[in-house]
Formats: structure tokens, C-alpha cells, sequence
């Protein structure tokens, strides 16, 4: 049993069935208690019928009448005086109803009493009923055989019997049929997420409505559609990867093998050194921001806040990076309105700006300015604007700009340098500090980069 719909139709089955079972048992013993009820009340009125007839007429002629019509029916009538002495009986006396004669009690309340109720066990349902007339008192002893009592509780007991067997066949049917139609779309998604494990993301599920069934199939589409663009990204990654690092790496080989050469002059194998030196730079440069990333994704990195005090902290940043800006003949000015104190891992905030102040750098010309605006946001909270002269990004561009590896104009990396991961980097950083980055920028005119966190 190893398939949920019939895990389902028997768990379904057993415990509708045990409900239905005591239902009928409730139902059953209701209905044989009314019987019986209806039985004993049905001798007793015969019995208490004919007390007011000998109670209105008592004569000869009233016995004999009485025994007369008892004598045509399923009950018999035995009429004593107050000794219990037999008057008159519509039939012949059995040793068993002397018996209850003998043993019935004297003292009997108006409406008479059951003196025999065991229908089970002995052969005769019996009541009697006292009656007083002129003188005259006795009682009134009606009797009925218990078989058909007993034949009617056996027939109502098979037909409660095979109404619980087919009662058990039709619910597993239809529990059965239910368990397929409620398993079949359960089926379906466990061959999506087969299929999926195979890197087949064209699964295919139908539309199940907005229940819980119908929210785990958008759930696994959703995981399809995630997973093919996680793999397709990962393939795009390593191209790019290898790229990047075949490129300078293409430039090491090849001007480590010229420089080796004994003849060329020590002037050219100084500059083939230098070209080694910088390209080599990169691939450092580009592994530490692959591990870098790689310490993000997997959270390996803490981001430790505290308090910091805007003027002093900035300033040494500016201070540190400002050569940099001067050796291309570059202003880097800072703008700070008042001083301010806020909360951040001071560590990753310096990275995060000296990521973007190196794009600036890199992608603004000679005698442009770079605007570091830096204002309090919120309670404890900052707000940075970085704003450039440089070449600017397309705007169909500036969606991307965040992706991994992602580079405008990839053609001119060479000239500008840069692995496409800063801006990812970045990103990150402010998001794990609870923050949002946006950016905006036009060609030829300049890049506006705002962080809130």
C-alpha cells in the first residue's frame, strides 16, 4: 500500500465506516428498544381494554366474550380472580404461564405491569391488570409469544448487517474514486519535480484552482521557472568567468614569454614585466571579489553596526582614495551639511563607497568632478548620493547593472578595467544592512548613485 490514493481511500474508509458503524449501532438498538416498547405497551393496552369492559359490564357473558376474540388474535387473555384462581382463559394455560400467574404481584398500579420481558429467553411476553367491579375483582393476564418478537429483531438485524457490509463496499468506491481524483494532481506534480531533477524545466500542470493544491502547482512552476534562470545565469556565469580570466591571464603567458627572451632589451622586458604586474592584479582583483561574493551567498559574513560619526569618517575615506583622483586630474568633493551620527558596519560601508568612488574613477574623463553628498536619514539611519561626470550608462542598460558580471559595452573593458562584480558587491553590502540602492545616469553626462540604509 504504498500509493497515497489508496492510503487515502482506506484511511477515508476505516474511519467513515467506524462512524457509520456506531451510528447504526445507535440506530439499531434505538429501533429494536422501540419495538419492544411499542410490543409490551401494545399487550398492555389490550389488557387495561379489557379491564374496562369488565369493569363496566361484568357477567358471564363479557368472559366468554372476551376469550372469544382473544382466542382469534397473536395474544392470549387469562382472567383470575383476586386468589389467582383461573376463570376463564382464550386458551389452554402452559406450565410457564401458570408460572408468571402464580409469581405476578397483588398490588398493581391502575394502569396494570409488565411481568414478563424477557424476549431473548422465554417464550411468552406477559403483563397483567387488576380490575374491580360490584364485588367482583380479579386481574387480567395477557400473554404473546415472543418468537415473532424475536424473528423481527433477527430480520432487522440482517438487514443491518448487509447495510453496513454494502454500506462499507460503497464507501471505498467512492473513496476510492475521490482519493484519484483529489491524488491524481499530487501525481502530476511529482512527474513536474522528476522531470525538474533531470533539468527538464518545461513542466507543464494545470490550472487547480486557488485552494492548496492549486498553490503548490504555481509554487513548482514558479521553482521551474527559477531553476531555468539560475541555470541559465550559472552557465552565463562560468562563460563569463572563464572569459574574464583567460583574457589576462592569455596577456601573463604571452608577455612572460616574450620577456624571457634573451635578446630583447631590458627597456622592453621592463614594460612586458609591468603589463604582467597589472594584468595579474586583476585576476587578484577578480578572485577576492568572487570570494567575496561567495561569502555572501552562503552568509558567511557579518555585518557588525555601530555608531558612527559622519565628518570624521568620511573625511578619512575621502582623504585616502583623493591621490587617486588627482593623478588623473579629477576633483573629488565631499558634502556634508551637518554633522551627524548614524549606524553601520564601518568596515562594509568603506568597501561599499570605495566600490562606487572606483567607478567613477574609472569611468569618468579628465577634469570631472565626483559629489559625495552624505545626509542623515530616518533615525540613526544614512543617506548617500555619489554623483559623477563620467561616460553614464545607456538606460536600457541600467536594469542590469547590478547583475553579476555584468558590464556596459563589454568591448571596452579593456580600456576602463573592472570585472562586472563591484556594483553586485555593492548591492548586497546595502541590502544586508537593511538598506536600497538605485541609480541613475545618462550618457555623456553622468552617473547618480543613491543608498539609503
Amino acid at each position: 500500500m504504498n500509493k497515497i490514493s489508496i492510503k487515502l481511500a482506506a484511511y477515508f474508509t476505516i474511519a467513515v465506516f467506524i462512524m457509520e458503524g456506531l451510528l447504526m449501532l445507535y440506530l439499531h438498538d434505538n429501533i429494536i428498544d422501540v419495538r419492544i416498547q411499542e410490543e409490551f405497551q401494545s399487550i398492555l393496552s389490550r389488557g387495561n381494554s379489557h379491564r374496562d369492559v369488565l369493569e363496566d359490564r361484568y357477567s358471564t357473558t363479557t368472559l366468554h366474550h372476551i376469550a372469544l376474540m382473544e382466542s382469534k388474535t397473536e395474544t392470549e387473555v387469562v382472567i383470575t380472580d383476586k386468589n389467582h384462581h383461573v376463570i376463564i382463559s382464550s386458551k389452554k394455560l402452559t406450565k410457564g404461564m401458570r408460572e408468571l400467574i402464580d409469581e405476578s404481584p397483588r398490588s398493581l398500579p391502575r394502569e396494570g405491569r409488565v411481568i414478563e420481558s424477557n424476549w431473548k429467553d422465554m417464550n411468552y411476553l406477559a403483563t397483567v391488570t387488576a380490575f374491580e367491579k360490584d364485588g367482583n375483582e380479579g386481574y387480567v393476564f395477557m400473554f404473546k409469544s415472543a418468537s415473532p418478537l424475536r424473528n423481527l429483531i433477527s430480520k432487522l438485524n440482517g438487514h443491518f448487517l448487509l447495510a453496513g457490509i454494502m454500506s462499507l463496499i460503497i464507501l471505498a468506491g467512492i473513496h476510492f474514486l475521490l482519493s484519484k481524483r483529489l491524488t491524481r494532481p499530487l501525481i502530476r506534480m511529482k512527474q513536474a519535480t522528476e522531470e525538474l531533477s533531470k533539468g527538464n524545466f518545461e513542466v507543464k500542470l494545470p490550472h487547480l484552482g486557488k485552494d492548496e493544491l492549486g498553490e503548490l502547482a504555481t509554487s513548482i512552476k514558479t521553482l521551474a521557472n527559477d531553476l531555468e534562470t539560475i541555470q541559465h545565469d550559472r552557465s552565463e556565469f562560468l562563460a563569463t568567468i572563464s572569459h574574464e580570466l583567460r583574457t589576462p591571464l592569455t596577456y601573463v603567458l604571452g608577455y612572460t614569454n616574450v620577456s624571457l627572451r634573451d635578446e630583447i632589451p631590458e627597456s622592453e622586458r621592463k614594460e612586458y614585466l609591468t603589463i604582467i604586474q597589472e594584468e595579474s592584479k586583476t585576476i587578484v582583483t577578480l578572485i577576492d571579489n568572487l570570494f567575496e561574493l561567495a561569502k555572501i551567498d552562503e552568509n558567511n559574513f557579518s555585518i557588525h553596526q555601530e555608531e558612527i560619526h559622519s565628518l570624521p569618517y568620511f573625511h578619512k575615506i575621502i582623504k585616502k582614495i583623493t591621490p587617486a583622483f588627482k593623478s588623473r586630474e579629477m576633483d573629488l568633493i565631499l558634502s556634508v551639511k551637518d554633522p551627524f551620527s548614524f549606524h553601520a558596519d564601518p568596515i562594509r560601508l568603506e568597501q561599499i563607497i570605495m566600490n562606487l568612488l572606483d567607478n567613477s574613477l574609472k569611468y569618468s574623463k579628465p577634469g570631472s568632478t565626483t559629489t559625495v553628498i552624505v545626509r542623515p536619514h530616518g533615525t540613526g539611519g544614512l543617506g548617500l548620493t555619489i554623483n559623477d561626470q563620467g561616460i553614464g550608462i545607456p538606460a536600457d542598460e541600467l536594469p542590469k547593472v547590478f547583475n553579476r558580471l555584468h558590464r556596459v559595452e563589454k568591448s571596452r573593458s579593456r580600456e576602463f578595467g573592472g570585472s562586472g562584480l563591484g556594483l553586485s558587491i555593492v548591492k548586497e553590502l546595502v541590502e544586508a544592512h537593511g538598506g536600497n540602492i538605485s541609480i541613475e545616469s545618462e550618457p555623456e553626462k553622468g552617473t547618480s548613485i543613491n543608498i539609503i540604509m
